[in-house]
């Protein structure tokens, strides 16, 4: 069992875990989500060992193991290195399971005892199986051509960090904590991946922002979103569980936030008319009248009860009423639909070539329409979606945009020249440009805290001191402003939360411009509704 009581973490004075409890019994498979900086990273480092909590305790197995998302190697560490060290305690336990058989020759309670431990850790660690387990792993991660005497300093990042979790896999421990383990892979390497955990004995806890690997691997996921009232939550489920309850839950948060409007307007009105009324809604008779000066004084004590009793409950519901919801991210009244004048293609492009990196005969994008650029790594999606930008020159062929149509790129990597002024002066700046070119009036365009695309804490941060999925958070804004006829998104749901990719692929669905995303994210490809242009060595693959 891999267990933690009462865990505390914070950085600074900044609280990042606060009296967590977590079991994961073998057997099952825990997923982290939530959004970035919500504490999954600390999370799994404090679960392994490699960080010290605040406050309370973990419980772990002897042999855990944690993938990081730094390799653990040296840079003189060869890949054959690396197994030998996997296979190590396979090994041992083989030696000593021999060993141990040996002595069984003599009895003893003693020796029988030693056997059946021995035994017990090399059936654990599955030690007669263990060279083939070497082979497949490393096969199955894409590492079986990289040669054995290969050093970790001439091997790319990717291969390090394969080769980091290979060697995990390969000693097969009876915990497993992994941070972003289908980084660096491709898709044949997931699959591998997640047929590998799920035929796994032990406990295994992960973080991932793979929503289709969470959807294959978890038998349960813990929701770390700080934004919760109850805190952490756990769904036993895999994603598409976790989906729907975050769904039926934000529905209950609306429903609630309704209610709880309408009986605070309805108190309202009672303290202030309704409850001063001797019969609500009819004026006095002449006899009501004689009844009143008769019995005024107990009037006037049963309307001041009433008073009392509505301001009581008034003011108790104002200091302890629900937060509004949230709005999901939405381009709708914020893009500009279709393209500015005339008829056709709000983009088009012809005999596009970019030596080595792209040739593309012909693309049109009308100005409604949704366009999924794939491929792996290498194959050109980034540099044609800059072509189409206009921020890589094709050495042939030609990019046509509709006169007046304005097209807005999400970069990958997203940087501010200025790393010292903040998201809010950044968005400020940009709308009050965006109204002196007549683009949008100033008075129209959203905030930045009414896009929700930021924490309030982060708006006054300099952004050199925000992460990359904040910054691109903040490039997204910025973009969303500008109100584009023709958005091109590059890897969108890279280094942003789960939750902002659902409502930004929602948002999508309906935004009422052109699309074109470049992505390898398999949840997004297997959701997408519109056309589909796959890439292979810079040129399309019918």
């Amino acid at each position: 069992m891999l267990s933690a009581r009462d865990l505390a973490k914070a950085y600074g004075a900044r609280p990042v875990l606060d009296g967590l409890r977590l079991d994961v019994a073998p057997g099952q498979r825990l997923g982290l989500v939530g959004e970035n900086g919500a504490g999954k990273s600390t999370l799994l480092s404090l679960l392994a060992g490699t960080a010290d909590p605040d406050a309370g305790s973990v419980t772990r197995p002897r042999d855990t193991g944690y993938l990081a998302q730094e390799p653990p190697f040296t840079e003189t560490t060869t890949l054959g290195d690396a197994v030998a060290e996997a296979l190590s305690e396979p090994r041992a336990a083989e030696r000593e399971l021999t060993a141990c058989a040996r002595a069984l020759e003599d009895g003893g309670e003693a020796a029988q005892r030693a056997y059946a431990a021995a035994l017990e850790r090399a059936e654990a660690l599955d030690a007669w199986d263990a060279d083939r387990r070497a082979e497949l792993v490393l096969a199955g991660l894409g590492l079986d051509d990289v040669e054995s005497d290969r050093p970790v300093s001439a091997m790319s990042g990717g291969q390090r960090s394969r080769l980091a979790l290979a060697a995990l896999l390969i000693r097969r421990p009876r915990a497993l904590i992994l941070d972003e383990p289908t980084n660096h892979l491709d898709d044949e390497a997931v699959a591998f991946l997640e047929g590998f955990l799920s035929d796994l004995p032990g406990a295994v806890v992960l973080a991932s922002h793979d929503r289709a690997f969470l959807d294959a691997v978890c038998t349960g996921l813990l929701d770390l979103d700080p934004s919760s009232e109850q805190g952490p939550t756990y769904y036993g489920g895999a994603y598409t569980f976790y989906l729907e309850e975050k769904r039926k839950a934000y529905q209950r948060w609306e429903q609630r936030f309704r209610d709880e409007q309408e009986e605070l307007r309805a108190l309202r009105t009672s303290v202030d008319v309704t409850a001063r009324q001797v019969a609500p809604g009819r004026p006095l008779g002449n006899n009501s009248k004689m009844l009143y000066d008769f019995k005024g004084a107990r009037v006037q004590k049963q309307l001041s009860r009433r008073v009392r009793n509505a301001q009581r409950r008034l003011d108790e519901l104002e200091s302890t009423q629900v937060r509004r919801p949230p709005k999901p991210l939405s381009f709708s009244g914020t893009l500009t639909g279709g393209a500015a004048a005339g008829g056709g293609a709000a983009l088009s492009a012809r005999g596009l070539e970019v030596p080595g990196r792209l040739r593309l005969d012909r693309l049109d994008l009308l100005p409604d329409g949704r366009l999924l650029v794939t491929g792996p790594n290498g194959a050109g999606k980034s540099t044609l979606l800059h072509v189409l930008a206009g921020r890589i020159a094709p050495v042939s062929g030609s990019v046509e945009v509709r006169g007046g149509t304005r097209v807005a790129l999400l970069e990958q990597d997203v940087e501010f020249p200025d790393p010292e002024r903040t998201p809010r002066e950044i968005y400020t700046a940009e709308l009050a440009r965006l109204n002196e070119e007549g683009v949008l009036r100033v008075a129209d365009a959203p905030s930045l805290d009414e896009l929700g695309l930021m924490a309030r804490r982060d708006v006054r941060r300099p952004v050199g001191e925000l992460s990359v999925g904040q910054r691109r958070r903040l490039a997204l804004a910025l973009m969303v402003a500008s109100a584009p006829h023709v958005l091109l998104l590059d890897e969108p749901t890279n280094h942003i939360s789960l939750a902002l990719s659902e409502e930004l692929e929602e948002a999508l669905k309906t935004a009422p411009g052109a699309v074109a995303v470049a992505s390898h994210d398999r949840w997004l490809r297997r959701t997408w509704e519109g056309d589909h242009l796959y890439l292979e060595n810079g040129a399309p693959v019918r």
